[in-house]
């Protein structure tokens, strides 16, 4: 499956727009935002977890890295409540499961290959500070290293937001609205933005939440056969 495949384009995909698909494991189902391969992919999803449902254990060859959105995510490592974002390096297994059920968001090989480096992080956890670069924006941190860096962002309302950063980013929407160019994004609304290319955005009325990921572009790797 190619699906916004080409990383030198901007993508857009409003999430709470699109149905939900169904997975190979009964119980799961998803929403694509951007996906290189079929089963194995490099992939960017929105996955929801029916109370009770799982998948098989399995290894993830590339990294999977994850924000819960809704519920509890769980496996053999622990229980992760909303807010929770997770890293989990290539080579690492699991067996995901929800009793409740749950929504993430989940990003699949797009890790360096030699990275063996677990997070566990809480976005309650992380104090905010104000960002010195952009007017109106405080920022969490939730992971960073020479290749990427990983945030949960508060926009004020009615503000005006440059977006964009070398090597790319990516824009997840959890709370509150923006508008580019005339078109509104709402909750569950993606952003890509390739190398180099900035936009200009006006937040809503409401202060926006969002979760970034900037840097992460200039190399692209993907499922070996």
């Amino acid at each position: 499956m190619d699906r916004h495949s080409d990383f030198n384009k901007q993508a857009i995909v409003h999430g709470g727009q699109i149905d939900w698909i169904s997975s190979p494991a009964n119980g799961v189902s998803r929403k694509m935002l951007d996906r290189i391969g079929g089963e194995v992919a490099r992939a960017t999803t929105i996955v929801r977890f029916d109370a009770g449902s799982s998948f098989a254990p399995h290894v993830h060859g590339g990294g999977e890295e994850f924000l819960v959105l809704e519920g509890i995510f769980q496996d053999e490592h622990g229980d992760y409540p909303a807010g929770s974002y997770i890293r989990n390096p290539p080579t690492s297994e699991h067996r995901p499961r929800s009793d409740q059920g749950c929504i993430i968001l989940v990003k699949l090989w797009q890790f360096d290959p030699e990275d063996r480096q677990f997070v566990i992080q809480h976005k309650n956890s992380v104090e905010a500070f104000i960002d010195p670069l952009r007017k109106g924006v405080t920022i969490k941190p939730l992971y960073q290293d020479e290749n990427e860096t990983v945030r949960i962002e508060n926009w004020k309302a009615e503000g005006e937001i440059t977006l964009g950063s070398p090597g790319g980013a990516e824009y997840f929407l959890l709370e509150g609205s923006f508008t580019l160019n005339g078109e509104i994004f709402s909750r569950y609304s993606w952003l890509r933005l390739p190398d180099n290319q900035t936009v200009s955005v006006k937040v809503g009325v409401e202060e926006a939440v969002l979760w970034s990921k900037t840097g992460h572009l200039r190399s692209i790797h993907l499922p070996q056969d």
